[in-house]
Parts: structure tokens; sequence; C-alpha cells
């Protein structure tokens, strides 16, 4: 009797030599409250040593889109799951929490250990980078759904927050700063356009503006923000954060703010990565569609008093963000851009 389960296109055996490649990092991304191990059915984490007075679990969950398509076209996965951590706490961050831990969701056609470990080698480093202990995840080998080469990737990760300092924007009134951090380029959103853009151009070329061959600027990893964030928390009066993700800045503004406001930005305040203006270029994009799609090179902001902007300019820069006062909010609904 052959091996049905292999012909059926399920290579258990591969499957077990990621899971032992992927051993290696997982443990590099642990916190002390971490119970139990890997392999277990289910993840653990002790939250008896945390000091809170009102204790509020914030979780988040997400991808990364159709920039895993690029991730496989250039046969490179160390860095995707980078973006997939980030894309979770920074969400988690936006609401004034502190990452605890992340599991991680891997289906595809056919299990390819070199492939998965490159992608748990990013989760990890993502992990270690947000503070969040990486507790457990799931490999899905699911042939005839997926193309061999083809995988897809979700990552859910739980913070803690004082129910006081959740950030919820209701504390936002007019006339408060905006303060953008800068992106690290185009993160993981709009790349359905992206890939659209550039299916003709070599990724493999350094293109003007750009250090770097336009393949590697495209999968720059995703930044985490989530440290700065609780360094800003814990010493400035932050009124609200927005993560401008998917849907830019028109979607992602309104998010955290009250009825009746808006914010007024100026795009010739901080400094937009090159790649944005050459996406732009190629496909004659109005700019109106570019800061719908795009993060346009703020991938976080905060909303702050204006009296606090110097000491939380100060706290971001000793952090190592760059960033600039954008903008302010205004008793006028919508997202407002002075270019």
């Amino acid at each position: 009797m052959g091996n049905t389960y292999k012909e059926a296109g399920v290579d258990v055996e591969q499957g077990y030599e990621a899971l032992r490649r992927m051993k290696t990092h997982i443990n590099q991304a642990s916190r002390p409250e971490m119970l139990g191990g890997i392999g277990a059915f289910a993840g653990m984490f002790d939250l008896s040593s945390f000091q809170y007075q009102e204790p509020v679990l914030v979780s988040g969950t997400d991808g990364v889109g159709t920039k895993l398509k690029l991730a496989v076209q250039m046969n490179k996965h160390d860095t995707i799951g980078i973006d997939l951590v980030a894309m979770c706490v920074n969400d988690i961050a936006a609401q004034g929490a502190e990452p605890l831990f992340f599991l991680d969701y891997i289906a595809c056609g056919q299990t390819n250990p070199d492939v998965t470990e490159q992608i748990i080698s990013g989760v990890s480093a993502g992990c270690i980078e947000a503070g969040a202990a990486l507790i457990g995840g799931e490999t899905a080998e699911m042939p005839g759904m997926y193309a061999p080469d083809a995988y897809d990737l979700a990552g859910f990760a739980v913070g803690i927050a004082e129910k006081s300092n959740l950030l919820t924007g209701e504390l936002i009134t007019a006339g408060d700063a905006v303060i953008g951090l800068a992106s690290s380029g185009i993160h993981s959103n709009g790349f359905s356009l992206v890939r659209k853009l550039v299916e003709d151009f070599d990724l493999k070329k350094i293109y003007a503006g750009m250090d770097t061959p336009l393949g590697e600027v495209l999968l720059t990893p995703t930044k985490i923000y989530d440290k700065a964030a609780q360094a800003v928390m814990r010493e400035a009066n932050v009124k609200g954060m927005a993560h401008i993700t998917g849907g830019g800045f028109y979607e992602n503004f309104p998010r955290l703010l009250p009825d009746g406001l808006g914010v007024k930005l100026n795009a010739s305040s901080w400094q937009e990565p090159p790649v944005f203006r050459f996406l732009q270029d190629i496909g004659g994009i109005a700019d109106d569609e570019m800061y719908r799609v795009f993060n346009m090179g703020i991938g976080m902001a905060i909303i702050v008093p204006q009296e606090d902007v110097d000491s939380v300019m100060h706290i971001l820069n000793a952090h190592g963000e760059a960033a600039w006062v954008i903008g302010e909010t205004v008793p006028d609904e919508g997202v407002h851009i002075l270019r």
C-alpha cells in the first residue's frame, strides 16, 4: 500500500522538518510569562505578574495582502514575517496597548522547509522588535487550494493596557497637534496596485531616486512603532494614534476623531520616500488617489496638545524615530491635505 497522504500532495515529513527548523527562531521570541512549550495544542501566557488596576486585553489580526506574491516572485521570504507582526502590533499600539504575544498562520500548497524557515525567522524578528512572545501558530498544507509555491499568512496579536489609558480619541479637540512618524516605505498596503504598476519593470534594477533595486525597495518590511508609542504614552498626554494602513490618510484619520473634527495636514512638512513619486509618475495617479491608497511616508500619527509637541518630538527622536509636526485637528470633518 502506497503513502496515500503523500500521493495526495501532503508530505508530513517535510512538515516535521519545517517545524524543527522553526523552533530555533520561535525560541528567540519568548517572554518569561510564556507557559508550556512549542508543539502543545495551544499557547499559554501568564498574566498574574502584571500590576494593572483595570487590565484590558487588546487584540488585532491581519495579513500582508498581495505583497506575498512579490515575495514569491523574488524568492525572498525573510522579511514578510516582519510585515505580518507589524500589521498587528501597530494596530494594538494605536489603541494604547503593549503587545504581549503573537500567533501566526501559514497556509501553503506544499511545505518547503527553506521557505517556511525564512518566513518564521521574520516573524521571530518582528516579535523581538515588538517585545512580544511568539507563543504558537499553525502551518496548513493545502494542495489543490494553493499552487505548490504559493502561500498565505495571517497573524493574531494580543496586548494589554490599563483601561484608563486606552486611546479612544474622545479627548481630541480642535487645535491639537498631529505628529507623523516616518514609514519605512510602502509597508503592506496597496500592493495590488503596486504589482500592476511594476509588472513590466525590472525588479533587480535601481531606478532614479532609489539606493537599492526596485524589488528590495518594495519588499522593505513594515516599520514597528509600539516601543516608541509606549514611551510617548508614559511621558506625554497622548490623545490619539492612527496607524496609517489600508485606506491611507482618508480612511484612517477619521477612525480616531470625534464627530465634528477633521485634520488639516501639510504634505510639504514631511519627507516622502522616493518610491511613492516613482509609482505615481509611472501610473499617472492623482494625488488624492495616492493619499487614499498609500501611507505616503507617514506610518503612524500621534495627536497631542500643542504644549506637548516639543517633549513628544524629543522622546521620538531619542527612540530613533524620524518625526514631523504634519498638521492639526480642525472643526471641519474629513482629511484636508495642503500640497
